[in-house]
Parts: C-alpha cells; structure tokens; sequence
C-alpha cells in the first residue's frame, strides 16, 4: 500500500497471484490500473471513489508500476494505464495475465527515496 500526495490509495501486487487479486477483487471499475509497458511486474491499482486525481498522483502510481518491474533502473519508462474495469483476463491464461484496451501511456523515472516515502507503514 502507497499513499499519494493527493491522500489517493495505490495498492501494488508482488507477484501473480496478488496482481490477480488486486485487479479483479479490491479495484473498483472506476479505479486506475497500471503497468510497465512490455514488461513483468506489479499490477498497480489507484483507488479513486469515483474522484479525477490530478497529474501529479497519476505519475505517483506510474512510477510505482515503473518501480515494481522489470524495468526497474531504466529512465523513462513507459507504464500504461487505464481503467479497471477495460483490464480482461484472456480464457484460461495463466494467473496475472491480461489484456486491455483503450489505455494511455506515461513515461516516468521512479525515484526509490520518493517510493519509500509513498509507502503506508
């Protein structure tokens, strides 16, 4: 669990089976999912209660996804996001497989320090 600065809960999963829970079970259909583009990592989950965050949370949870992935150490890295409820699970893919459509695209150079601070104690 991350805290943003605009007091927006993201919620990142650590392997399969948590980013299948996060994703399909706690997000809501309005909430904002993430994802490094093109690479393993994190599902990442922005809660939102139906709010618009301003630009500033949105690269917040991005550099989360960035962070949680393969990517990880890059700059500028591309993370996808959209809403939850465009994230599908293709018939009988394995655990944290999806496919989604109608995304944006960020690109963000996670700060570590600024990723310890997001995170909830």
């Amino acid at each position: 669990r991350f805290k943003t600065d605009g007091g927006y809960t993201v919620l990142c999963g650590k392997n399969n089976i948590q980013n299948e829970y996060i994703t399909y079970k706690l997000a809501a259909k309005t909430d904002y999912w993430f994802h490094a583009k093109n690479v393993p990592g994190s599902h990442v989950v922005m809660v939102c209660n139906g709010e618009e965050p301003d630009a500033r949370d949105f690269t917040q949870a991005a550099e989360i996804a960035a962070y949680y992935s393969r990517a990880y150490g890059g700059q500028n890295i591309a993370v996808d996001y959209t809403f939850a409820k465009n994230v599908k699970k293709p018939p009988a893919a394995k655990p944290g497989l999806v496919i989604y459509h109608t995304n944006w695209t960020a690109y963000v150079t996670p700060d570590a320090e600024e990723i310890k601070r997001m995170r909830e104690k």
